[in-house]
């Protein structure tokens, strides 16, 4: 029987027990070639900040439709703020996503060079003036974006470690680096609802280099198991994370390691929230096949490419893809309702 992904504790990262290091970073680089997906515990974010934090996504969801569209992305070109349900196709053949989210990045000023030059994704945030507390959910907000950009950074030494590369490999990956943190809210979909149209998020693989999940303790996250050709529920586990890899990892690792397809369907009956933390890179860092990923004589299977490459045109994607739907269903709406005119 193939069980879901793992629950890891990597508690031994931060301690002196090389043997016990040893074992982690094994079960770690085996979920690597297995799938790409694994859960962690024994982390460095506290539980508090954790509760803080979804307490956040819940305030900020629970706001009318008219004050969150105050905040709405479209307001900007880089991708920060709120975003409506039915915004995103991840799935081809698949209706727009049955979700709606909040784009939170590092806050930087207009002045500030990504903005100038227009990197991958950097700008303001904008921030909800109608909360109770808008203050303390910036705060928070922002308090916990620093905290998973410092959970990231351990994790890629983890998977250095796997490749047996040096420990600060990365650090010209991770400095300067953009990440994206995104507040999902995933309203309940009927229980007899179509599993091949409607999707909270239709089967894809995530665009950058790791992702960290943090669920609520409603289910409804699955990841494909390809050895048995199933979908696999991920449990949601009190103060864990989701660990899984993605497209820019799986390509920077000659497809060693695996970017692997997941989706979610909620079920429940119940609202659905969740944080995925996107931790993309320095925009500018070129992504060339990494050492200790081929066998002798295997050549490299893609180009050199930056971080803006891999990770932007993905989003341009996924988010046109929903408004060429969008706009031909108008169409047809349109066209249905359509009166001849009296001659």
């Amino acid at each position: 029987m193939v069980e879901a992904p793992p629950i890891l504790d990597i508690s031994p990262f931060y301690a002196s027990d090389e043997a016990a290091k040893a074992k982690l970073v094994e079960q770690v680089r085996n979920c690597c070639l297995h799938n790409g997906f694994f859960q962690i515990v024994g982390h460095r974010v506290p539980l508090e900040l954790q509760e803080a934090l979804l307490k956040n996504v819940k305030d900020f969801f629970a706001l009318s439709p008219e004050d969150k569209k105050k905040v709405h992305k479209d307001n900007t070109t880089w991708n920060r703020g709120y975003e409506s349900i039915g915004s995103q196709i991840l799935e081809k053949g698949t209706n727009p996503d049955l979700k709606e989210g909040f784009y939170i990045g590092e806050e930087i000023s207009k002045d500030h060079p990504y903005f100038v030059e227009k990197k991958l994704n950097s700008g303001p945030n904008q921030w909800p003036q109608s909360l109770q507390d808008p203050e303390t959910f910036r705060k928070v907000s922002m308090e916990y974006y620093h905290a998973l950009h410092g959970l990231a950074r351990d994790v890629l030494v983890i998977l250095a470690k796997t490749l047996d590369l040096a420990d600060d490999f990365f650090s010209e990956f991770t400095d300067g680096a953009v990440a994206t943190l995104r507040y999902l809210h995933y309203p309940p979909q009927p229980a007899d609802s179509d599993e091949k149209l409607s999707r909270g998020i239709g089967a894809h693989t995530d665009f950058g280099s790791v992702t960290l999940l943090m669920q609520d303790d409603v289910d409804g996250l699955q990841v494909y198991e390809k050895t048995t050709n199933e979908w696999l529920d991920v449990v949601p586990t009190k103060g864990a994370y989701v660990v899984n890899l993605g497209d820019m990892f799986q390509r920077w690792s000659n497809d060693l390691y695996i970017s692997n397809v997941h989706r979610v369907i909620n079920k429940s009956g119940k609202e659905r929230y969740s944080v995925p933390f996107f931790f993309s890179g320095n925009p500018d860092y070129t992504i060339s096949c990494l050492p200790n990923v081929r066998k002798e004589g295997e050549p490299a299977k893609y180009e050199d490419m930056t971080v803006t490459e891999c990770v932007g045109g993905a989003y341009k994607r996924s988010y046109g893809a929903a408004t060429a739907h969008n706009a031909q269903r108008e169409r047809a709406d349109v066209s249905s309702t359509a009166q001849p005119i009296a001659v």
